[in-house]
């Protein structure tokens, strides 16, 4: 005897749920995220980690602008004396911290992060610019020029983006000869030099993160591609077994049906058997549909045209069938939710409205595909269905699973007419 299962047996597969779970709800991710929506979050998140470092790098920074304040022989040489010196450091402080509340913000934190690093950039071209004797071109901050392009273009790695440090140094020497400083031959080889600088550090820094990004979206595209791969794999293997397995019995239930039937002499046995048979050989067709959808071999209109053939002959009922527009291939899915509306549709109009004439519309647009089920049966109140039914039901669930919709339109004695829509989808 097998014994029951325990509750810690399925441990691995709660586990792996709680770590794909705890992945998407950091990454404010649903489960039916595209490659598209993953590679956005991993930029997203890329941004973020860098545009933190540029806050602790900006911490630095501020606590050497106030050694630079505290100390008198350094403000003096940059002129800062005076509240407003004070003032504008705590603006400085005011808007990093800003800054970094605002980090997480898939817009707003792009736009601050942009603007303040803007602004931390004038506020260094005047550091280098405002000394008289020392600076511009001669200044020992010139270098910073450099760290403010490699943290442009590792966070904005875009040509225009990355404008504001590029054009610092010929701000600079404009300032030099503003302030009347002489432009000596050293000056404008240090000039050549810090822009060949420039030029390779936004080289090689935009065409690393575009290999970056490339490779990633390639990985994500990669992972989609083998986990399609896989689904389709296990769906052929279910099929092989079904088909191997319950195809053969049913096939071995019609045989001794028949051997049965031959064997049989009242007219109310044979009329059981028959029935049974009947039964078998739909529940066989049936099958045989399924493994075609699973093998992704099922073609809609025509399977859809074929049930409705064999549930007229079976019922005597009167369906009509109408298709318009270029047929399209959809995935499985779709497909079925398709086919099982349209059985439940005609289940419903053969047992319980009575309906002696069916019409059937299957209309593909631009828009999606639309499916349109209507009988002269004797109607009833969508709104009060009895207690155990749960085909309306069933149905609503499948349009919800595939962000379609379905309008039941009825009233007793007024027959009944069921819309179902799908989005434009692609298999």
């Amino acid at each position: 005897m097998d014994s029951d299962p325990r509750p810690g047996d399925d441990h691995p597969a709660h586990d792996l749920k709680a770590r794909v779970r705890a992945v998407l709800e950091r990454r404010n991710l649903t489960d039916n995220v595209s490659a598209e929506q993953a590679a956005a979050s991993w930029e997203q998140d890329r941004f973020v980690a860098r545009a933190r470092a540029l806050f602790y790098a900006r911490m630095m920074f501020l606590t050497l602008g106030l050694l630079i304040l505290a100390v008198p022989a350094w403000s003096g040489y940059f002129g800062f004396n005076g509240p407003i010196s004070f003032l504008g450091y705590f603006a400085m402080l005011i808007y990093s911290v800003a800054n970094l509340l605002v980090i997480d913000h898939p817009k707003a934190g792009r736009w601050v992060t942009y603007l303040s690093l803007c602004f931390d950039l004038l506020i260094t071209v005047v550091l280098i610019a405002r000394p008289q004797v020392g600076g511009g071109l001669q200044s020992p901050l010139l270098a910073t020029q450099l760290l403010f392009t490699t943290l442009f273009a590792i966070l904005f790695p875009k040509p225009l983006a990355i404008l504001p440090p590029l054009l610092a140094l010929p701000i600079t020497t404009r300032l030099d000869l503003l302030l009347n400083r002489s432009v000596t031959a050293v000056e404008l080889l240090t000039l050549l030099w810090y822009l060949g600088l420039n030029f390779i550090i936004v080289y090689v820094l935009v065409y690393l993160n575009e290999r970056e990004a490339t490779a990633h979206r390639e990985v994500v595209a990669l992972q989609g591609d083998l986990k399609e791969l896989a689904v389709v794999e296990e769906r052929n293997r279910l099929a092989r077994e079904i088909h191997d397995g319950l195809g053969a019995s049913l096939s071995s239930m019609i045989i001794q049906a028949e051997y049965i039937l031959n064997l049989a002499s009242e007219d109310g046995l044979r009329t059981e058997i028959r029935e049974m048979k009947a039964t078998a050989e739909e529940s066989i067709e049936e099958l045989r549909r399924n493994l075609r959808m699973m093998r992704d071999d099922f073609e809609l209109a025509q399977g859809l045209e074929d049930y409705i053939k064999t549930f007229r002959d079976r019922t005597g009922q009167s369906i009509r069938f109408e298709r318009t527009g270029l047929a399209r291939k959809l995935p499985p899915d779709a497909q079925l939710a398709l086919f099982r509306i349209l059985q439940e549709c005609l289940s419903n109009a053969a047992k319980h409205a009575e309906a002696k004439e069916v019409q059937v519309r299957l209309d593909f647009s631009a828009e999606g595909v639309h499916l349109v089920v209507r009988d002269n049966g004797k109607g009833f109140d969508p709104g009060r269905t009895p207690r155990g039914h749960y085909g309306l039901l069933n149905m609503r669930e499948r349009a919800m699973k595939l962000g379609g919709s379905i309008v039941v339109d009825s009233a007793p004695g007024a027959g009944a007419q069921v819309a179902f829509s799908l989005p434009c989808l692609s298999a």
